[in-house]
């Protein structure tokens, strides 16, 4: 029964996760997009969630290591004939050489986990606004990077030429990768400590937890979630370096505060849900059932559902709980008592 009580947390993200790429698999192409777009949404949540759920430090740098995911999976996943036309300033070994989706997405995930752990060095040190303003100006140079030093990728032009990979099955695959890891980080004594961290940082220190170890633990696992995130986004669809900046990072901010950014199951909640909202808005915006949303309303309506939530309920739609086998045998047995 402890076993199963210890799983439960797992098994409902992964039931959400997999009923979604099922029901993916009843529409058309151009509405299954919508589907693969939500679940990679959800490696990018929980690549978040990890670091800022489990440290409570707010982190807006996070697509910074999605952007070098990207980089990483597309430049090496793009044919070696092709690479002169559209990227011909690249280094030498990068133009020589291409990988398989697999392999680009493991290094993705490995380049984002080495740049995540480079950078948080001497940002692990901070907290509150200093740690969120600092994780800020990560993101502003890695933008810069990406899109004038064409040494390393296209520059300001559109990938081209990257094999769409992620369907519908793999995005699926990966989002499920993506909750197993973090799962398995939050049950373990890293993220044990961690989180006590967050709730009581001089406890923590007293106890001989070292909080600045800990968030750099948990910073280098979420970069690399977030690389390999990345990694996904690139073989689904063409981007360029704006696609991977501040509205996707506002939009993954916005997921996980509205899904409740204390607990896995809300970080998935709330990709699905907010990513879900934002498609349909997406068409409205195209013309939809004879509605016309002027261009911009997405973000808007994101960005005001996100403050309403935490007006009205600051932990998020799941309260930043997980979900418990004791409440549901609980209300059971009382519901077999009433009858």
């Amino acid at each position: 029964m402890r076993r199963v009580r210890t799983t439960v947390p797992l098994a409902f993200p992964l039931a959400l996760v997999l009923a979604t790429g099922v029901l993916g698999t009843f529409f058309d192409r151009a509405t299954e997009i919508y589907f693969i777009n939500s679940l990679v949404s959800v490696s990018m949540v929980v690549a978040l969630y990890v670091f800022v759920g489990n440290s409570g430090v707010l982190s807006f740098g996070h697509m910074s290591f999605v952007a070098v995911g990207a980089w990483t999976a597309g430049v090496l996943s793009v044919p070696v004939e092709e690479k002169p036309a559209t990227m011909p300033s690249l280094f030498g070994f990068l133009g020589d050489s291409t990988v398989g989706n697999i392999p680009s997405l493991l290094l993705a995930a490995l380049v984002g986990g080495v740049f995540a752990l480079v950078a948080g060095l001497p940002l692990m040190r901070l907290s509150g606004l200093a740690a969120g303003i600092a994780t800020f100006a990560v993101l502003e140079i890695t933008n810069n990077i990406l899109r004038y030093y064409e040494k390393i990728g296209p520059g300001l032009n559109v990938f081209s030429s990257v094999p769409e990979t992620t369907d519908l099955q793999q995005a699926a695959i990966g989002a499920a990768v993506a909750i197993l890891v973090a799962f398995g980080y939050q049950v373990s004594r890293f993220g044990r400590q961690l989180r006590a961290a967050r709730d009581d940082a001089p406890a923590a220190r007293a106890v001989g937890i070292s909080v600045y170890r800990q968030r750099l633990i948990a910073f280098a696992l979420s970069g690399a979630l977030a690389g390999f995130a990345g990694g996904l986004y690139v073989h689904f669809l063409p981007i360029s370096v704006d696609a991977v900046y501040l509205d996707l990072t506002f939009l993954t901010l916005a997921m996980l505060v509205v899904g409740g950014m204390t607990s896995l199951w809300g970080a998935v909640v709330g990709a699905l849900a907010v990513s879900g909202l934002d498609s349909v808005l997406a068409e409205a915006e195209n013309g939809l059932g004879g509605i016309d949303l002027p261009a911009g309303s997405r973000t808007i309506v994101v960005g005001a559902l996100m403050a309403l939530v935490l007006i009205l309920r600051p932990e998020g739609i799941t309260g930043g709980r997980e979900v418990r086998l004791g409440p549901l045998l609980r209300s059971r047995s009382q519901k077999e008592g009433a009858a």
